[in-house]
C-alpha cells in the first residue's frame, strides 16, 4: 500500500469549513435547546470505551467496531453509537436516581464501513433516552420530540415510520413455528427494506398458499390507525396482538401532540431485531435517501450493566440534517476595526464593547488616510445598513461613512470602522 498524501485524509471522514461549521453548530443548539425544553438534561461520555463492555453491549456488529488496544493490551472501541455508554453511566454513576431519567447528547461516533456509498466513518448525532419507562406514552414522548427536533433544525418535510419488533416476531411464529432459521432470512430480507428478495424468500420456502399470502400481505400494512385493525384480522398470537395494541396507544398520544400527520404506521420496519425489543421508528426526510432519526426501545440493554430497566430514545444524525439545510450561504455580517497607532487603545475598546453586545469584530492596524496595508488595500462595496450598535459609537474619532461594505484579506465586512488618531509627533508640528 503507498504512502498517503500530505493531504489525504482516511476514507469516510471528512472536513467541515468554516461555513460548514457554523451551520452545524446551529443545527445542534437548535436541537440540544428543543431537547432541553422538554426536561432532557445533557450528558457528555468518552469517546474511547472498553470492547468487553460498551463494545459488545452496543447495536453495532464486531465487525464495524473501531479497536484498538492501549499501552496495556487491553482492546478499546471508539463510540459507535451513544446509547451504550450511557446505559453504563445510568448504571453506575446515576445510580442512585430515581427512574425516569431523561438525558440528552450531541456527540460524533465512529463505525467501520468498507467504502460503502453516502456512509461516514465518523458523523454527529444528537439524541434523547428515556429511562425507567415502559409505557406507551414515554414511546410517543420520544417520537414527539424527534419530530420537534427535527423542526427545530430546520428540516422542512420528512415522515416517520413506526413498528414494532414484537408483531413480526408474533406472526412469523405463528406461521412459521420452529423455523427459526428461515424467520431470521425474512427478517433480514424486511430490515433492508429489500421487499423483491422477501417475496423471493417466501416462493423458495414452498409455503402453504394461505400462509404465503399472509406473509406478503404483510407488505401493505402502512398507513395510518386503521393498519392496527388490519393487522389484528391478520394474526392470533398474543404477542402480535399485545404490540399492536401498544402501537394504537402511541398514535392516540400523538394524535394528542398533534403531530400523527408526521407519521405512519408500517409493520415492516423493524429496527435491529437483535437489538429493539419494542417500538422502532424511522425518519426520512423528502430529499435523502437514507433516514435522519432513528430510535425505539430497548429493554434489555441497561441489564448488561448490571441495572436492568426499560428505556427508549432516539439519534438525530445532524451531519445528515446539515446536508439537508445546506450551509450558511451568506455568514453574520462582520465588522472590521481599522486602526492607527494612535487610534489603537480607543480602537480595541469599540470592538470589546461591540463583541460584549454579539458582533463579530475582527481588528486590523492600518494606515491612514489611503486605508492600506502593507499591499492590501481596503477597498469599499455596496453600502449596507450599519451592524446593531454601531451607532452608539463615540464620535470622538475620525470617521469614514458609516455602512461601507469592505473587502480586506480575502474576507467582506459589512461594516468598516476607522479610528485613526493623529500621532503625537504630527500634532506638535501642526502646534
Amino acid at each position: 500500500m503507498s504512502k498517503p498524501k500530505v493531504f489525504e485524509k482516511p476514507v469516510g471522514v471528512k472536513d467541515y469549513l468554516p461555513l460548514a461549521v457554523t451551520k452545524l453548530r446551529q443545527i445542534e443548539r437548535s436541537v440540544l435547546t428543543c431537547m432541553e425544553g422538554w426536561g432532557y438534561e445533557q450528558i457528555i461520555t468518552p469517546t474511547l470505551e472498553y470492547y468487553d463492555t460498551v463494545g459488545v453491549a452496543s447495536s453495532t456488529s464486531d465487525q464495524r467496531l473501531f479497536k484498538l488496544l492501549n499501552n496495556r493490551g487491553t482492546t478499546l472501541v471508539l463510540r459507535s453509537d451513544m446509547t451504550a455508554p450511557i446505559a453504563r453511566v445510568v448504571a453506575s454513576l446515576l445510580r442512585s436516581r430515581e427512574f425516569p431519567l431523561r438525558l440528552s447528547y450531541h456527540a460524533s461516533v465512529f463505525r467501520a464501513f468498507e467504502n460503502e456509498a453516502g456512509r461516514d466513518a465518523e458523523f454527529f448525532q444528537a439524541g434523547v433516552e428515556l429511562v425507567g419507562d415502559s409505557s406507551a406514552e414515554a414511546d410517543a414522548e420520544v417520537i414527539a420530540l424527534a419530530i420537534a427536533s427535527l423542526q427545530a433544525a430546520g428540516v422542512k418535510r420528512f415522515r416517520i415510520a413506526v413498528g414494532h419488533v414484537g408483531f413480526l416476531n408474533g406472526l412469523l411464529e405463528e406461521l412459521l413455528p420452529g423455523r427459526e432459521s428461515d424467520q431470521s432470512k425474512l427478517k433480514d430480507y424486511l430490515l433492508n427494506r429489500d421487499h423483491v428478495g422477501y417475496r423471493d424468500e417466501l416462493k423458495r420456502l414452498g409455503l402453504r398458499e394461505c400462509v404465503q399470502r399472509e406473509l406478503e400481505g404483510l407488505l401493505r400494512l402502512r398507513g395510518g390507525r386503521e393498519i392496527c385493525e388490519q393487522a389484528i384480522e391478520l394474526s392470533t398470537n398474543e404477542t402480535a396482538r399485545q404490540s399492536v395494541g401498544h402501537l394504537r396507544q402511541i398514535w392516540d398520544a400523538l394524535e394528542a401532540y398533534g403531530v400523527s400527520a408526521h407519521v405512519l404506521i408500517d409493520l415492516t420496519m423493524i429496527g435491529d431485531f437483535s437489538y429493539y425489543t419494542g417500538m422502532t421508528f424511522e425518519g426520512y426526510a423528502s430529499d435523502l435517501g437514507f433516514p435522519v432519526v432513528a430510535g425505539g426501545r430497548y429493554d434489555n440493554l441497561l441489564q448488561q450493566f448490571g441495572r436492568s430497566a426499560p428505556a427508549t430514545g432516539f439519534a438525530i444524525k445532524t451531519t445528515r440534517v446539515l446536508e439537508l439545510v445546506g450551509e450558511e450561504s451568506e455568514p453574520q455580517r462582520r465588522i472590521l476595526i481599522g486602526y492607527n497607532n494612535a487610534g489603537r487603545r480607543l480602537a480595541f475598546a469599540e470592538a470589546n464593547r461591540l463583541r460584549e453586545s454579539g458582533a463579530k469584530v475582527v481588528t486590523a492596524l492600518l494606515e491612514a488616510p489611503g486605508v492600506h496595508h502593507g499591499d492590501e488595500p481596503v477597498t469599499s462595496g455596496d453600502r449596507q445598513p450599519a451592524a446593531a450598535g454601531v451607532e452608539q459609537i463615540d464620535r470622538k474619532v475620525r470617521r469614514l461613512p458609516d455602512g461601507e461594505s469592505v473587502s480586506y484579506g480575502g474576507q467582506v465586512y459589512g461594516v468598516f470602522l476607522p479610528f485613526f488618531e493623529e500621532e503625537a509627533a504630527e500634532k506638535g508640528a501642526a502646534l
